[in-house]
Parts: C-alpha cells; sequence; structure tokens
C-alpha cells in the first residue's frame, strides 16, 4: 500500500490510530517490564536503562528500520537525533504540568543520573562526528562509525552498572535525600498481576512488544507520506511529527512514574532511551542498502545532535546544583530546555 497515493486525511487518521496503539502498548511494557524486574532480582536502574528502554525505542526501531529499508535515510537519521531531543523536552513539560512548584531534578539526587548523562552526551558527540564527517570506511556494507556507536553504548551500560552498585558522589544540605514515594509503578500494578506467572508476563510483554513494532510501522509510513504531500521535508517531519508519535512509550512511562514519585526513575528512562537510539544507527545502517547511512544524511542532521547536547548538558547542571526555585511553574533548568528546544527548531526549520 502506497500511503503517498491516498489522501493526506486518509494518512492523518492512519498516523493517529497507530499512534495511540504504540501508546497504549508502550504504557503496557512499563508495566510488565517493571514486575519481571521484580521477580527476577534485577537492579531496577539497570532494568530501566536496559529492558525498559529497549521496549520504548521499539517504535523508534520500527520507524527507523522501516524508513531506512525504503531508502529514506534523512527521515531515519532525524527521527533519530530529533526524538532523544523531543523526549528531553517532555521531561521539561512534564516538570511543568504534572508536579507544578517543584523541580523535578530537586528529587532526583542520583549518581547514577549523572553517569548515564554523561555517557549519553558522549554517545551524541559521537554521533555528531559521524554527521560532520561522513563514513570513514566500511566492510561488508556496514559502516564504522554506526559499529563504534553501538560499541559505545555496550560500554556504557558496562559502567552503568557498575557504578550504580559503588555511587561516589552524594549531594548535601537539608534535603540532601527526599524521599521517594512508595507509590510508585510497581505498588499500583503488582497487586492487579499477582495471580500471573512470570512466563505470563513474559508472553504479555511479546504481545505488546509486536503491537509496538506494528504500530510504529505505520507511524512510519504515513509520516513518510505526510512529508511529501505537506511540502515539509522529511528532516522537519522526522524531527518534530514522527518522533513525537514514536516517543508515546517514553511519555506515557515517565508520566506515571512522576505521578507517582519515582522521579528518579522517570529521568533515567529519558536518558536511557536516549543512549539507546543513538546505537539504532547500527542497524539502520543494516537496513540502508544504498550505502552508508551516514553519508546520505544532511549536514544539518549535526545541528540536532548538537542540540542533544546542549539539553542534556542542562538537565545535568539541574541535577547537580538541585536548585529549589521554578520559573512559570518549572524548574529552572526545564525552563531552559523548553526555550533551547524551541529555538533550535525554530533554527533547525530554516536549515
Amino acid at each position: 500500500m502506497q500511503f503517498v497515493e491516498q489522501p493526506i486525511a486518509i494518512n492523518v487518521i492512519v498516523f493517529i490510530v497507530a499512534a495511540s496503539v504504540v501508546w497504549m502498548a508502550g504504557t503496557k511494557l512499563s508495566n510488565y517490564v517493571d514486575i519481571f524486574a521484580d521477580r527476577t532480582g534485577m537492579g531496577e536502574a539497570f532494568a530501566g536503562a536496559l529492558i525498559l528502554g529497549a521496549a520504548t525505542s521499539l517504535p523508534e526501531l520500527a520507524t527507523t528500520l522501516t524508513a531506512s529499508y525504503s531508502g529514506a535515510a534523512k527521515l531515519a537519521g532525524t527521527n533519530l537525533l530529533g526524538g532523544l531531543v523531543m523526549q528531553i523536552a517532555v521531561l521539561a513539560l512534564i516538570d511543568a504540568f504534572v508536579l507544578r512548584g517543584k523541580p523535578l531534578t530537586l528529587f532526583s539526587p542520583r549518581a547514577s543520573l549523572l553517569m548515564i548523562g554523561v555517557m549519553l552526551i558522549g554517545l551524541i558527540a559521537l554521533a555528531s562526528a559521524a554527521v560532520a564527517s561522513g563514513e570513514l570506511f566500511s566492510w561488508a556494507g556496514i559502516g564504522f562509525w554506526p559499529v563504534l556507536l553501538f560499541a559505545a553504548y555496550v560500554f556504557s551500560l558496562w559502567v552503568i552498572y557498575r557504578y550504580q552498585g559503588e555511587a561516589r558522589w552524594k549531594p548535601t544540605g537539608e534535603i540532601a535525600q527526599p524521599p521517594e514515594s512508595a507509590r510508585d509503578l510497581k505498588d499500583a500494578h503488582h497487586k492487579h498481576f499477582a495471580d500471573v506467572a512470570t512466563a505470563g508476563i513474559v508472553g504479555r510483554f511479546a504481545v505488546a512488544s509486536l503491537a509496538v513494532l506494528v504500530g510504529g510501522f505505520f507511524v512510519a509510513k504515513t509520516g513518510e507520506a505526510l512529508a511529501e504531500q505537506t511540502g515539509m521535508g522529511q528532516n522537519f517531519v522526522g524531527a518534530t511529527l514522527v518522533a513525537l508519535a514514536t516517543s508515546l512509550p517514553e511519555v506515557s512511562t515517565t508520566y506515571s512514574a512522576v505521578k507517582f514519585g519515582a522521579y528518579s526513575m522517570a529521568a533515567a528512562n529519558i536518558l536511557g532511551t536516549n543512549s539507546l537510539e543513538v546505537a539504532l544507527f547500527l542497524p539502520a545502517e543494516v537496513a540502508y542498502r544504498e550505502g552508508a547511512i551516514f553519508d546520505a544524511l544532511d549536514p544539518t542532521t549535526g545541528f540536532l545532535a548538537s542540540l542533544g547536547i546542549v539539553v542534556t548538558s542542562l538537565y545535568l547542571w539541574g541535577i547537580l546544583e538541585r536548585r529549589d526555585k521554578t520559573v512559570l511553574g518549572m524548574g529552572v533548568d526545564s525552563f531552559c530546555v523548553l526555550l533551547v528546544y524551541a529555538l533550535g527548531l525554530g533554527i533547525y526549520y530554516q536549515l
């Protein structure tokens, strides 16, 4: 089915329905991963960064693979880099509309978040270098940069896993360790699944994952069609419309975590997922058969990577400083993130 031949109204409807499937399935995924981690004794931080991060990145994987395979390398690249910038902005919006009055980073005094953020900045910097230089060399159709990015992501997981058990940084001050609410996702949902065996949880996880993949496929195809039909170009649509839809699982899990007081989980979910998105350039390279994917990206894609470094740095600043000060009901860091994101998106549209 060629969506570009369909009326814009049809594509918009399919896009909305597919995005809704991604949202609902993504919410279920977070529940199942949390239950699985609790029953198996896996650390919550590592499970969030690895399993939940991978699960909520399935729409990005689906859109990246389908876009790359169809030759839309620009849409694939901007979906990944634009998605990670948008998700940081989503974290700021949740700070503004859910917490209202207290900065999110004030209640996230975890050294592990700093480590995840530092690793993420390094990954984005490598991606920016790849966009700027183009592919250096390839073997069997696979370029050097995607392999390096994936290897760096695996290394970052190893560092985070080792660091979470021996934190070497602790906050000080009267609000150094604000207690996180016990009403987290586990308390809210575990009773409902108390009679479901672990094998059943894994089965439900697989079904929800499949729903996310299918929904992500239709989001990608209609997103491509809308990019061509509206004349906005694959770059801008990939950085906004498609990235927003495929970020819905992260939005839903982060919103739930903040509502239940699991503030560190909310931040770790976004930062961990963003790290994985950079690593997804490797499957994108495998799916793209018209050459090296970094050679096909527009140089302006590097602007999105730079924007990602800036907004991530702003949140690390907020975690380190932990000021009890707000602007328009949100933390100063969240306000700065939204300001930078809005200005950056405006500049990117003009490039």
